[in-house]
């Protein structure tokens, strides 16, 4: 479990179990087709469901770029995730994530199907 830091006297903050993330990625996938904005929408379900499925942190995930995908690295490809969590002061670290929980099909669908004004590293849109 985990606890705010600093704080002695604040409550556990338990996580969701597996069919509480499941109700949620399923009632917001079902709401993409009537969406108002679908682009900004897929791109938001996307990267959340990412994070859920091979534990991305929210800072790690806003700085990935197409290029950190490497589809040709072990069975279902790898995340190169540049901006890692440091540890006490030694700066961002990197490490390569698995593309595990279905985060392979999830990239794939974003970027082949909808991935319409998605920027590379160097900023050219696909």
């Amino acid at each position: 479990m985990s606890r705010p830091r600093g704080s002695k006297d604040a409550a556990l903050r338990i996580p969701p179990t597996e069919s509480e993330i499941k109700t949620l990625f399923t009632g917001w996938g079902g709401e993409l087709a009537t969406c108002r904005k679908f682009a900004p929408t897929a791109r938001n379900y996307t990267a959340s469901k990412l994070m859920s499925q091979v534990g991305l942190r929210v800072s790690e995930g806003c700085k990935l770029d197409l290029a950190d995908i490497k589809w040709e690295l072990g069975r279902f490809g790898k995340l190169h995730v540049r901006h890692g969590k440091g540890a006490r002061g030694s700066g961002p670290r990197e490490r390569m994530v698995p593309l595990i929980n279905g985060a392979d099909r999830t990239l794939r669908w974003f970027i082949e199907d909808h991935g319409e004004g998605v920027k590379d590293s160097d900023g050219i849109t696909n």
